[in-house]
């Protein structure tokens, strides 16, 4: 099946109807018949007729577009529909392949689900829609930045939907083929060297919109209930008994290995964010672990493995301070050179000792006052100076933790490849909006290292796995190495605030018609072991315009990918 694209489909098809030379032909033929009625004639002008009508049909012939070319007409240019189901016949069984994995394939429309979705992300009634399975291939191989596949996305033209009718199954082209490196699951990740502490308010912790409880599922559980080693602190600020005993029991619930707190609502807020750490350093638990850490509750680490390994590099029997500054240069300037909190500040115990030990004059008036640089007192800076005038430990930076001081769209982010080994600022109120828990459950199918692992097709898709669909009707002639700038640091933007990290960024190709995305919106992993991703994308979205800013397609279009595991070993 496929979704609206943007050229005929199958070569099959160049006489069709619809087609600019067939019609061009047609009335070319259609010239010399009406010229030798006209030459008949004695009433119509007939060098007038033949003109126009040869003019009509040079009109014809330069309008035709070579096949996979972007029409001007936007996408989308040459839907079909899918073949209805007659309701006076009895139902046909969807026709089924199997894959490499032994996984049935059934390409059929599932009209309860598409209604739901319509509805769920309030969609059009008539819109694009396509499934693709995708079948994992586990290899030897490193992580490529971009990985370019022979196969093409849209084995077919478009097809558009309508959630009123019924459509026959169709049989389901080849799955698309991934090679992956042969990366850990996250089920089986180790985090016993780790105990982390977060400090949030019990509101923020219940909110569906904010709750953190999916996300720390993902990376301090094997997925099935069980806790992976690490520990978890909870303190939780405007919290009844009855509210620590509720956020206890959820926690623990998934298999989270947590000890919940109140915190003192008397502290500034800096100050409740430093006394994370001496909680961390006096938790009987302690002598068991390497690394305390402090990060808020919208940090993600989507690959344990990755992080824990990286860890083993480094002397946890001296005082260390490992974490990332800002992306923004004007961040730095600001606030200076200390890890950033929503990143994750990673201590080891000789160095939280140290900040436990000196706790009381690290939090005084004056120190408070001092860390407040201009946006209130920072507890990323009250922790900095407790560590720099206590010892002579500074700050080892671990750039693949990514703080994500970013404003706007962070297509351009996540879609560049790389491999994070945090992520922050993703739940909106004025930073951008992610879905880290989805992104990450393919990890399940293909191993820790494909999450956002690109995949290029021959025809001018790239699959960010778990983020994004994205098609370059114009082909991709842009070095796809470097951060397409979709976002923009904020307040100040001087054009060059994120180079020092990101390196000099592309061009956005917003409202170009160079570019037009579907986002991943959920992520299913099913019972066969399969995971379903469901990407939206709105006609009216205000990125997909043409430079006139005409739409680049009138419909709304979902794409619908099912990652296959790896088949067994013959």
């Amino acid at each position: 099946m496929g979704m609206a694209s943007a050229m005929p489909a199958l070569n099959h098809r160049c006489f069709s109807a619809r087609n600019p030379l067939a019609k061009a032909l047609a009335l070319t033929a259609c010239i010399f018949i009406m010229s030798a009625l006209l030459l008949r004639s004695d009433t119509i002008d007939v060098r007038k007729a033949i003109e126009k009508s040869a003019a009509s049909a040079k009109e014809a012939i330069s309008s035709q577009r070579p096949l996979g070319n972007y029409y001007d007409g936007g996408w989308g240019a040459d839907w079909s529909a899918p073949v209805e189901q007659d309701s006076s016949q009895p139902a046909v069984s969807p026709p089924s392949t199997t894959s490499n994995s032994s996984h049935v394939m059934t390409c059929d429309y599932d009209m309860e689900r598409l209604r739901n979705w319509q509805e769920k992300y309030k969609m059009q009634e008539v819109f694009e829609y396509t499934k693709r399975y995708v079948q994992v291939e586990r290899k030897d191989i490193p992580r490529k930045s971009i990985t370019r596949l022979e196969q093409k996305f849209l084995p077919e033209q478009a097809k558009v939907v309508d959630i009123n009718k019924q459509y026959q199954a169709e049989t389901c082209p080849e799955p698309l083929v991934a090679p992956v490196p042969r990366s850990p699951f996250p089920a089986t990740a180790k985090a016993f060297d780790f105990m982390f502490g977060v400090s949030t308010t019990y509101k923020r912790f219940t909110d569906p919109k904010t709750s953190p409880v999916n996300e720390w599922t993902y990376w301090l559980t094997d997925g099935n209930g069980t806790s992976n080693g690490g520990k978890l602190i909870l303190m939780l600020l405007d919290a009844s008994d009855a509210d620590l005993e509720d956020a206890d029991a959820q926690v623990r619930k998934e298999g989270i290995d947590v000890d919940v707190y109140k915190s003192d609502a008397t502290l500034e807020m800096a100050v409740r964010y430093l006394t994370l750490v001496p909680t961390l350093y006096n938790h009987p638990e302690r002598k068991n672990k390497k690394w305390l850490v402090t990060c808020d509750d919208d940090t993600f680490f989507p690959s344990f493995h990755a992080l824990a390994e990286r860890f083993e590099q480094y002397n946890h029997e001296a005082p260390m301070y490992i974490g990332t500054l800002s992306e923004d240069i004007n961040n730095v300037a600001r606030h200076g050179t200390q890890a950033f909190g929503g990143a994750g500040v990673f201590l080891s115990v000789p160095m939280a000792k140290v900040v436990a030990e000196k706790y009381d004059s690290c939090r005084t008036q004056e120190k408070i006052r001092q860390s407040n640089s201009g946006w209130g007192p920072q507890g990323d800076i009250l922790l900095r100076k407790c560590i720099y005038e206590n010892s002579n430990t500074k700050l080892t930076t671990l750039w693949d933790l990514w703080q994500i001081d970013l404003y706007g769209d962070p297509s351009g982010f996540y879609e560049s490849g790389i491999k994070p080994l945090s992520l922050h600022h993703y739940r909106g109120g004025g930073w951008h909006i992610a879905h880290p828990w989805h992104y990450t459950k393919v990890a399940h199918v293909c191993g820790e290292d494909c999450t956002l692992q690109r995949f290029q097709t021959a025809d001018n898709f790239i699959i960010s796995n778990s983020f994004s669909v994205a098609y370059y009707p114009r082909g991709i002639d842009f070095d796809l190495n470097q951060f397409e700038r979709t976002f923009g640091p904020a307040p100040q933007d001087k054009g060059w605030n994120l180079d020092y990290m990101l390196g000099p960024q592309r061009d956005s190709l917003h409202r170009t018609g160079r570019k037009i995305s579907w986002d991943l919106q959920e992520a299913t992993l099913n019972d066969d072991g399969t995971v379903s991703q469901i990407y939206v994308r709105k006609h009216d979205d205000w990125r997909w315009k043409m430079p006139d800013g005409s739409a680049m397609s009138t419909l709304d279009g979902l794409v619908e990918l099912i990652w296959l595991p790896e088949g067994k070993p013959e």
